[in-house]
């Protein structure tokens, strides 16, 4: 008996998006209406056929709220996943399950914030101390100690890596160069027209060493939708469906949520390297198959160690890489070719996951030729989750 596998067996047939900004002006509960509405009629599916949902645990739109104004009838799954932007290929991982195996036949999976102009991430204010559950005390250990916020986090881990492997600050902005190139020629990014140079990201100021400004996504309103559906329907569908052909998520030993700093090793992301492993056996891909990839890329320095997990390069050698510019337009992997969460817009990865979409179907602003085959990252540092996307 051969093991279960979800490879092929569902697909994207719609997408939606709002616009990205730094102040929508509306609720988020709107925002996530806007997007799965445009969604759906992309895929010219009616929102009474809609029977499950998946998004973020962080999210503060529920499903049931979205099914009431869609007119949905019979909702038969729903989910979320947690960990932030770690959980940013999980809805499709979810909603590809429950359409494999007859638990729901159409899916909407969805991220809808105002991470911009309604609260902000990473601002080192959390109220911790007055809610004490078990992730709260964690980080109990390391605030005191100055590490208050993601950044610095993060850059604990980049300075090890340097440290190991000789990766310098000019390295990780050689991929800040790289993804405002392309969002530089996407108008729905934030940093439309708005290229930087080298020179630009080393002027930058110091967030937390080794990060400059520029290493750093942004903070962004907007939501995106997806609509998923059997393989098989797809084929029907009026878009070109887009073949999910590999879903996992990701823990591994040691692991905390952006502190795994006991490890014994912290110049890789091994839970990343769990979902390497699985995408590419469920799939029969191999690092050599892809055209493109997205990246996750809410600091710099975690977009060479995901290059390393995912085998695009030994371990270590990611800075030449990125200093050959393999990673940028018109190398052998362009990555993040809607300009990332660094210069399109921070959706805790689901533009991301839209951008793999776009280039599956070829209709993506910054199209690579002959797509077949995209690997989609999430969040890193986190329980984390992964997709390969292609053409059926």
């Amino acid at each position: 008996m051969s093991e279960p596998n979800i490879s092929g067996r569902a697909a994207i047939v719609g997408l939606g998006a709002t616009e990205f900004s730094k102040n929508s002006g509306r609720t988020e509960l709107r925002l996530a209406m806007e997007a799965t509405l445009a969604a759906l009629a992309d895929a010219g599916i009616d929102p009474s056929e809609v029977e499950g949902f998946s998004s973020y645990s962080v999210d503060k739109v529920p499903e049931y709220e979205i099914a009431r104004l869609l007119g949905a009838k019979n909702v038969k799954f729903f989910s979320q996943i947690p960990h932030g932007g770690g959980a940013a290929c999980a809805p499709v991982l979810h909603a590809a399950m429950a359409v494999a195996t007859g638990v729901a036949k159409t899916v909407v999976v969805y991220r809808a914030m105002n991470e911009r102009s309604w609260y902000r991430f990473g601002t080192g204010s959390y109220g911790f101390g007055a809610t004490p559950i078990f992730d709260n005390v964690n980080y109990g250990w390391y605030m005191p100690h100055g590490f208050h916020t993601p950044a610095a986090w993060v850059g604990m881990f980049a300075r090890r890596y340097m440290h190991r492997y000789g990766a310098t600050s000019e390295d990780f902005g050689r991929v800040a160069v790289a993804v405002r190139d392309f969002a530089a020629t996407n108008p729905a990014a934030f940093f439309y027209q708005k290229p930087i140079t080298l020179a630009e990201h080393q002027a930058s100021k110091w967030i937390a060493e080794p990060l400059h400004l520029l290493d750093c996504c942004q903070e962004s309103d907007g939501a995106v939708a997806m609509v998923i559906t059997s393989s098989e329907r797809a084929r029907d569908m009026k878009n070109k469906p887009v073949v999910i052909k590999a879903a996992s998520q990701g823990i591994t030993e040691g692991q905390q949520s952006m502190t795994s700093f006991f490890r014994e090793d912290i110049t890789g992301l091994p839970e990343m390297g769990v979902v390497a492993k699985t995408l590419y056996a469920q799939s029969g891909l191999t690092p050599q198959d892809f055209q493109t990839a997205v990246i996750y890329d809410h600091f710099t320095p975690f977009v060479l160690a995901q290059l390393e997990e995912f085998g695009f390069c030994p371990r270590g050698e990611a800075k030449e890489f990125v200093r050959a510019g393999h990673h940028a337009r018109g190398g052998k992997l362009p990555i993040n070719t809607h300009g990332g969460q660094l210069g399109e817009a921070y959706i805790h990865g689901f533009n991301g996951v839209a951008e793999g979409v776009r280039q599956v179907r070829g209709t993506a602003v910054n199209q690579v030729a002959d797509v077949r085959n995209v690997l989609v990252t999430a969040g890193t540092g986190v329980p984390t989750s992964g997709l390969i996307l292609g053409a059926a």
